[in-house]
């Protein structure tokens, strides 16, 4: 089968570090990048409780760009294992049921929890996260029976989302009901996303939310709150015209656009905040939102999340922020700033019961509540991978959200 993967070798690393700040194509487009398109063997299962999944999308995912414009923190480093196939956010058909497995058959359309925890690393004695539900947070992630990885997508024995087959343990599959397309099934992983930072830090009634960030995550953090139909105001800092009408369309109630002369005052203004004048440096505000969910990770939205916060408030962090410099912590001890931050998905409590969070996305789904579909605007076969990265990495020019390959 056709996969792309990466292999981290230090010459091609420090030639793509420093060519790629010129031509950002060169981190996919080189035959000394770290990104290799090849024809390799189909995962095997690596016991009788695992299936194995043919794919049917495998999403883009921002975190896989960073990881290819080589941005990852080397604080992850350790919980990767090279060769991998790339590719997380997954849907597609079983193909094959290792002889423990049941409740499962081929053919079943299923998406797949990617979260690789003590369960599906065979381990007998699962960790404290694990025991209490809370899989994102494993402790054994380098170890048991498989390679050291955080998720499928990023272990070198269960394939990934960017070729035609995945191995996952029968802990991770989630059949998908009749209502429920294969475009929303691909969307699954990234609302659970959204729904876990949202479960974990549910807006109180009437609270004002600001959601920084108008990609996939930002847009699905807007989409949960509304799907579980939480009463409150959603103010949401865009960058293009095309993100704000998707906001809106989801369900915000302001959308301020990121232009640089004017978002301040805008945003200050749509909280109900004050815009004070420090004596030198960028702009101080007085009042702001109960709740910030920050979706992009980059310095200045960070900044922005800290400084847009009320005074006892709480940020959220969802952006894929790693090591960054000039970021002014003030505001968190001045304003007494709750700053928590959020990884992934795992186990939630809805309506009462203790849900996996898969679980919950799939239901709101399969309820109406939601429809993410239109959120993937583009498919690519996997032969055609540097015209979907193009893609994926230029949102702006290409109007582009959720790009999928097809493989």
């Amino acid at each position: 089968m056709k996969a792309l993967q990466f292999d981290y070798k230090i010459p091609h690393y420090i030639f793509s570090k420093i060519i790629g700040s010129f031509i950002p194509s060169v981190y996919w487009n080189s035959r000394i990048s770290c990104l290799r398109f090849h024809e390799q063997s189909e995962p095997e299962l690596p016991n009788e409780n695992w299936v194995k999944v043919k794919v049917k999308y495998g999403g883009i995912c921002g975190s896989d760009l960073n990881l290819l414009f080589l941005n990852d923190s080397p604080t992850t480093s350790p919980y990767v294992s090279f060769p991998f196939t790339i590719g997380h956010e997954i849907v597609g058909g079983i193909a094959e049921v290792g002889a423990q497995v049941t409740g499962l058959n081929r053919g079943d359309r299923v998406v797949i929890d990617p979260i690789l925890s003590c369960v599906s690393r065979g381990i007998e004695h699962p960790c404290p996260a694990c025991l209490k539900g809370n899989f994102s947070l494993c402790g054994y992630k380098t170890e048991g029976k498989l390679s050291p990885g955080l998720l499928i997508g990023a272990c070198r024995d269960t394939g990934g989302g960017w070729s035609s087959y995945i191995v996952a343990h029968k802990s991770q599959v989630f059949k998908l009901p009749t209502a429920v397309n294969d475009l929303n099934g691909v969307m699954i992983e990234p609302f659970s996303c959204a729904l876990h930072s949202v479960l974990r830090n549910p807006p109180n009634k009437n609270d004002t939310i600001l959601v920084i960030g108008g990609g996939v995550i930002g847009i699905c953090v807007i989409a949960a709150i509304r799907a579980l139909e939480i009463p409150c105001r959603i103010v949401t800092l865009v960058k293009h015209q095309f993100q704000a009408e998707l906001a809106s369309n989801y369900g915000a109630n302001n959308i301020i656009q990121l232009r640089k002369q004017t978002y301040v005052d805008d945003l200050a203004k749509s909280l109900k905040g004050q815009v004070l004048k420090p004596l030198f440096g960028p702009e101080v505000i007085q009042g702001g939102a109960d709740i910030v969910f920050e979706c992009v990770g980059k310095k200045q939205s960070i900044h922005d999340a800290l400084r847009f916060s009320k005074s006892g408030g709480k940020v959220v962090l969802l952006g894929l922020a790693g090591i960054m410099d000039g970021i002014d912590w003030t505001t968190v001890w001045l304003n007494e700033l709750d700053v928590k931050g959020s990884f992934a998905y795992s186990t939630e409590v809805f309506q009462g019961k203790s849900t996996r969070t898969f679980d919950i996305a799939i239901e709101l789904m399969r309820a109406g509540k939601v429809d993410l579909s239109p959120l993937v605007t583009h498919r690519f076969p996997i032969e055609d991978y540097r015209n979907a990265l193009d893609t994926a990495s230029n949102k702006k020019n290409r109007a582009a959200i959720k790009v999928v390959f097809e493989p």
